[in-house]
């Protein structure tokens, strides 16, 4: 049987419960590429059996053994780092140098991190007159979204199996392909049969089923704030615990000693990068006034750069998606200085970089996140009205604070309700926690504090 052709359970290849199918089509033009099984609550079922009966077996694996598959596995994905980058471009359309640079490494570098910690984290530590112990969760059901469809994966799998867990996963259905290299990556490194599962499926079908499994210990959600209420729902039935990284509409702070070209044009790059599909994207750029006219025109050139140097959004619901806000934008009186609505090619579901002007806080654009190559540029007065302005969303996933002094940055972005900030400009850090205020989630991935999440705590009196 080819690998296409079933789901991946209990260490090996099988049969799909049922016969349909999901096509998977490239979004550069438009054509099937290839086709997953459409998952069912059997083929769900199916799997966290085997995680469950490979749970006790691999929660006792001593830690040291198990960073040492992660580090196998890092290798492999290391190795295949080629395959892996052209299978992200051929599914979501990532033109392929950003594919390299980043759909296919910085997940191998999150796997490593995950190898170092498994042998070093302190899973026993004493406090007083106790020996505090660290197990895992269980079960993990992991569902992952299309947008980064490796680091997505890797960064629940590698954290959920250094600590000892078991996990099935159901990945995004725009791009599966990917995920059935990683679940091929995983056999490769050895892992024991059971530990890792993979079906493929619909979000209300397999994802659903998985959410709400009697056996499933612990949801792990990326994607919507809409579809990880639906989650959290579904999880809180059963009192099980949840992790949540879901929405963002990020406020990139530019305080008026900051060196305006450069902050605009990294925050521009910033909000382009992957199509505008990034949930920390910081899509709302705060300017002062006495400089908002010269800021416009600087994101605008820059927006101007971008118009053949990023791919298409993932699909043609996402593609009317980001151009419906667009023209709301400007119904609402935002003025357009860059891209717009149109299409601007004949095939694939691309948006042009887009950037909106003279945008207020309560318009649309700057409430509701649009995941696409769209930014908003915003008015403040000072300092404590644009500190309302960034913090007046449902959202805190992320943001951006640029100052001539690096302590009047650190200064304001002590005062955002966000989970992340850059200071600067200030570069991505894999061991460093990532996770959202309000209605961004709940918890944290990445690091020792993604760790932490898949571990339940139990203490010994003496």
């Amino acid at each position: 049987m080819k690998a296409h052709d079933g789901m991946y359970i209990d260490g090996a290849w099988r049969p799909a419960d049922g016969p349909d199918t999901i096509d998977v089509v490239n979004p550069a033009d438009e054509q099937v590429i290839g086709a997953v099984p459409a998952g069912t609550a059997v083929d769900v079922d199916t799997a966290v059996r085997a995680a469950r009966a490979a749970l006790p077996g691999w929660a006792a694996t001593p830690p040291a053994e198990r960073a040492a598959r992660l580090a196998t596995l890092r290798d492999v994905l290391a190795a295949r780092k080629d395959e892996i980058a052209a299978t992200v471009t051929a599914e979501l359309g990532s033109p392929l140098p950003f594919s390299q640079a980043v759909h296919a490494a910085v997940p191998i570098a999150v796997a490593g991190s995950y190898a170092e910690l498994a042998a070093t984290y302190a899973f026993e530590e004493k406090v007083g007159n106790s020996v505090v112990h660290h197990e895992p969760v269980g079960v993990v059901g992991a569902i992952t979204p299309w947008n980064y469809p490796l680091h997505q994966i890797v960064a629940k799998a590698a954290p959920a199996l250094a600590a000892g867990c078991t996990v099935v996963l159901k990945p995004a259905e725009d791009t599966p392909l990917t995920a059935r290299l990683f679940a091929g990556a995983v056999h490769e490194a050895g892992v024991p049969a059971g530990v890792f599962n993979l079906v493929t499926g619909l979000g209300p079908v397999a994802g659903q089923a998985l959410a709400e499994h009697a056996d499933v210990d612990m949801v792990s959600f990326t994607g919507s704030t809409a579809v990880g209420r639906r989650i959290g729902a579904l999880a809180g039935a059963a009192v099980k615990r949840v992790a949540l990284e879901l929405g963002g509409k990020s406020a990139n702070v530019i305080l008026p000693s900051a060196d305006l070209a450069r902050a605009v044009n990294v925050g521009v790059a910033n909000v382009m990068s992957n199509s505008g599909q990034t949930c920390s994207a910081w899509t709302r750029m705060l300017v002062h006034r006495d400089r908002y006219d010269e800021a416009v025109a600087l994101a605008a050139e820059a927006a101007a750069k971008y118009g053949d140097r990023i791919g298409p959004v993932v699909n043609a619901r996402q593609r009317d998606r980001v151009r419906g806000y667009i023209e709301q934008g400007v119904a609402e009186g935002a003025r357009l200085v860059a891209g717009g609505p149109e299409a601007p090619r004949e095939r694939g579901y691309f948006v042009s970089p887009t950037v909106l002007a003279d945008v207020t806080e309560d318009m649309t654009v700057a409430q509701e996140e649009i995941f696409g190559p769209v930014l908003s540029v915003l008015r403040y007065d000072d300092e404590e009205d644009a500190l309302r302005i960034a913090n007046g969303t449902v959202y805190g996933l992320a943001g951006a604070v640029w100052a001539g002094d690096e302590a009047e940055a650190v200064a304001f972005a002590r005062r955002m309700d966000t989970g992340q900030v850059d200071i600067n400009g200030g570069r991505f850090n894999p061991l460093a926690p990532f996770g959202g205020y309000k209605q961004s989630g709940v918890g944290r991935e990445l690091g020792r504090h993604g760790l932490a999440e898949y571990l339940q705590t139990k203490s010994f009196q003496f």
